[in-house]
């Protein structure tokens, strides 16, 4: 290849609960037509996940441009990860210590014809690297940035820089607990994941007496009148809410970024998680907690994982 009309961009590669998802990406966009995913889902095992990871690495890189040199990998992941042996033990695919560094380093080995650095992170630690760079917080120093879906995730950006933490797995902000003193019946019952999550607000609702099945109906229902529906969501957003009230005193950080396909439950949601935030808020600086939407959307797994091979 002629290296003085050559480009560098980065080998992007996101892996979740049911799906794996591979790009191309070149200052913060991912290229046109090289976007490719299989799924996974629980019956993956490592066979399995190991043969879905290469081929979208495979054709990812088959479809790059003429021009184009791979200039680093970087990969998000469902966690925890281990981001210093490059291993992946995701709580919703039936693997443990999976490989998934080596994996795509040697199939980039295989078709580039060469070593190709490679970065792990958890995949709420992409998403943040990503607004923090190119979406909703590119205009601030620090920010929190959140996922309200199935699950609720997040990653730390302090100071202009990720915060990985000991093992990668910073940024767990669906862990946060928001009772001390409720009894529960499991280690998990009263985190704001299972709070706030979309199929904890269903159960909720449906425990309350509503007849409808998925976010989805709670949306229209909300929308329609319905008062479950609407207090099922206003629960959600007050959980997140108080749990950034919590890493608001614990950080110091003022702007946080809400994503995920939950928080599109209803047009107020994220003014609702700000009323939240600031009514739970016990420090000054926290009174004036910034809750904005994502502005990345779907790209921003792929974007941030990119933005860990590109410091």
């Amino acid at each position: 290849m002629n290296e003085t009309t050559s480009w560098l961009c980065t080998l992007a590669v996101d892996l979740g609960g049911t799906k794996v998802e591979a790009a191309l990406v070149r200052g913060g966009t991912v290229l046109a037509g090289t976007r490719h995913r299989t799924p996974t889902g629980r019956a993956a095992d490592a066979a399995a996940l190991t043969a879905a990871v290469e081929d979208v690495v495979r054709r990812t890189l088959a479809s790059r441009p003429a021009a184009a040199r791979i200039d680093g990998a970087g990969i998000g992941s469902a966690g925890p990860v281990d981001r210093h042996a490059g291993t992946i033990s995701p709580l919703n695919l039936p693997v443990a210590d999976f490989p998934l560094a080596a994996v795509v380093s040697e199939t980039l080995r295989e078709v580039v014809r060469e070593d190709v650095p490679v970065t792990l992170a958890l995949d709420g630690t992409c998403i943040a690297l990503a607004e923090a760079r190119h979406g909703a917080a590119r205009d601030v120093a620090s920010s929190v940035s959140m996922v309200v879906s199935t699950g609720v995730g997040g990653g730390i950006v302090l100071n202009g820089d990720v915060v990985p933490g000991d093992s990668g797995n910073a940024g767990h902000v669906g862990q946060l607990r928001l009772s001390a003193t409720a009894p529960v019946d499991s280690a998990r019952e009263d985190t704001v994941e299972e709070i706030a999550s979309g199929p904890a607000s269903v159960r909720w609702a449906q425990a309350q007496g509503w007849t409808g099945e998925t976010g989805e109906d709670l949306s229209r229902d909300a929308a329609a009148g319905d008062g479950l529906a609407r207090a099922a969501i206003v629960r959600s957003a007050t959980a997140v809410g108080q749990g950034i009230a919590s890493m608001g005193a614990l950080l110091d950080v003022r702007r946080y970024v809400i994503g995920g396909g939950f928080s599109f439950v209803s047009d107020d949601y994220v003014q609702l998680v700000q009323d939240a935030a600031r009514a739970a808020a016990v420090l000054p600086a926290s009174h004036v907690t910034e809750v904005v939407r994502a502005e990345l959307g779907g790209d921003a797994p792929l974007v941030g994982a990119a933005c860990l091979a590109t410091p």
